[in-house]
């Protein structure tokens, strides 16, 4: 059992390493690394190679548009990891994970993604690099859009020629995601090529984050000429560092509530550059394409947490700060239009103007594009298990509430990873342990067998696991959200 595991991938053997109950590779190429004449193009295919790759590093971190320090590392971005059971195994069930978040970053090395814990129930676990930012969906004119969403396909189309030689079945591979990952998951839904390349799906915290070509080209255009480029395209941006490329982004997207007159909703969003219905790559959002039959359904397994905008104004600093005038803007951008605001102010009509912020932007974010989904799938002819996080994070004394991202380190059972103790504390409590446990179990009874292990959402009923020190299976518990957005998809952001 000293010897370490050896895999034979289509593109040579790699070395991985053994942990305690599951074997995991690390850093495995699925794609060339997108830079020279490849920067900003679609994903190529990976080299092959001579003898044994040690496949026991993480693959360099993909250029990150955040407002923290990430010192530049490689250029081999594209690569992903494997952990499993037991790479002899067979026909075990697999969960593509894509963490990304914001259209921002993409770091699969995240201690919070370790997949000890779902391995050893029987799983192989794949977490992918991909590109994201400019990188990733800059609209430029003469290169493909939308390549972070290519590159998960790339990544996809690794896993159906490679995972059966890591123990697991490519007619079971269920993909998944949290935040801007849950939007890739959402997309890949309508995209034809990503068709047939995997079974399931897990969508947690969907955002209703696109925009349409023509508000994509004109922000593309004015971040090109902050940059001093002679033109939005991948030939004036290919001598740019990625890195300074990145932080440029990251400034300019502090920078857009300048832009609220033309861009509108996007400005409140932190996010300049996301993923663009351009009508080919990605030829529209997922809940018109679902509810029109454009795009079939599948196994879903989608919810939210239920305070999802309090993270974002708890490490902002604007918490307990909101005012009237912060409630009035949210409103008249974010709730559905033309009798949204009123609706929001006679369905909440004790609601301070704090309560107003945190309730219209959780809902036009996150919650409402997420319970649109279940029912867009289950209208496709797919079954859609809806769940809402109610159970409350302790850290901080509590103040975070039923946060944003909360759920994720509860499903990899990752209580100790930085994000886990951010946000549930040094020593989880017992009903953390115990809430971890059942959303863990309902994710490999999902990625198994295709059941989440409550009733599944029907038209009118609604029914939702409720996660909570005692979790219960109820009506969806924001009627009062679903009722206002009654006939209102997520659109995408457009030029006001």
């Amino acid at each position: 059992m000293s010897e370490q595991p050896k895999v034979r991938t289509t593109e040579g053997v790699v070395q991985g390493r053994r942990r305690q109950r599951h074997a995991v590779f690390r850093g495995i190429p699925y794609a060339q690394p997108p830079v020279g004449a490849l920067r900003f193009a679609a994903p190529a295919p990976p080299h092959r190679w001579e003898g044994t790759r040690q496949a026991v590093e993480f693959g360099p971190v993909v250029p990150l548009s955040l407002p923290i320090d990430v010192p530049p590392q490689g250029t081999d971005w594209l690569t992903l990891n494997v952990g499993t059971p037991d790479p002899g195994a067979a026909g075990l069930p697999v969960l593509v994970w894509i963490p990304v978040g914001g259209y921002l970053s993409a770091a699969s090395s995240d201690p919070m993604y370790d997949p000890a814990a779902l391995a050893e129930a029987g799983v192989v676990v794949v977490t992918i690099n991909c590109r994201v930012g400019a990188e990733g969906f800059a609209f430029l004119d003469d290169v493909p859009p939308n390549r972070g969403l290519l590159d998960q396909i790339a990544a996809l189309e690794w896993v159906q020629r490679n995972i059966a030689a890591f123990g697991g079945d490519p007619g079971q591979v269920t993909v998944a995601g949290v935040s801007a990952g849950a939007g890739s998951v959402a997309a890949l839904l309508t995209m034809k090529s990503a068709r047939g390349l995997f079974r399931r799906a897990i969508a947690h915290s969907v955002p209703g984050l696109h925009s349409t070509p023509a508000l994509a080209r004109q922000v593309t255009a004015a971040f090109a000429d902050r940059l001093g480029a002679t033109a939005p395209t991948a030939e004036a941006l290919r001598d740019i560092d990625p890195w300074h490329l990145a932080a440029e982004l990251t400034s300019f997207n502090a920078g857009l509530h300048a832009h609220r007159e033309s861009w509108g909703r996007l400005t409140e969003t932190g996010t300049a550059l996301c993923p663009v219905v351009d009508g080919e790559v990605l030829p529209e959002t997922p809940w018109p394409a679902l509810t029109g039959a454009r795009a079939s359904g599948t196994e879903l397994l989608v919810g939210h947490t239920r305070d999802e905008f309090r993270y974002f104004s708890v490490m902002s600093g604007r918490y307990g700060t909101f005012t009237e005038e912060d409630a009035h803007a949210a409103l008249e951008l974010h709730a559905p239009q033309p009798e949204g605001a009123r609706a929001y102010r006679a369905a909440f009509p004790q609601a301070s103007p704090e309560e107003l912020v945190e309730t219209v932007y959780s809902d036009a974010l996150f919650r409402m594009p997420s319970q649109k989904l279940a029912e867009a799938n289950a209208a496709a002819g797919g079954t859609s298990y809806l769940f809402e996080l109610c159970w409350v994070a302790p850290a901080l004394g509590g103040i975070l509430g039923a946060c944003h991202s909360l759920d994720v380190p509860l499903a990899f059972g990752t209580l100790d990873s930085p994000v886990g103790t951010q946000l549930i504390g040094e020593e989880p409590t017992p009903e953390a342990v115990a809430l971890s446990r059942e959303l863990q179990e309902a994710w490999v009874r999902f990625v198994t067998t295709g059941d989440a292990g409550w009733s599944a959402h029907r038209p009118g009923g609604h029914l939702t696991r409720v996660l909570d020190t005692e979790s219960k299976t109820l009506p969806y518990p924001e009627q009062a959200s679903r009722q206002i957005w009654e006939g209102h998809s997520p659109a995408p952001f457009d030029l006001s």
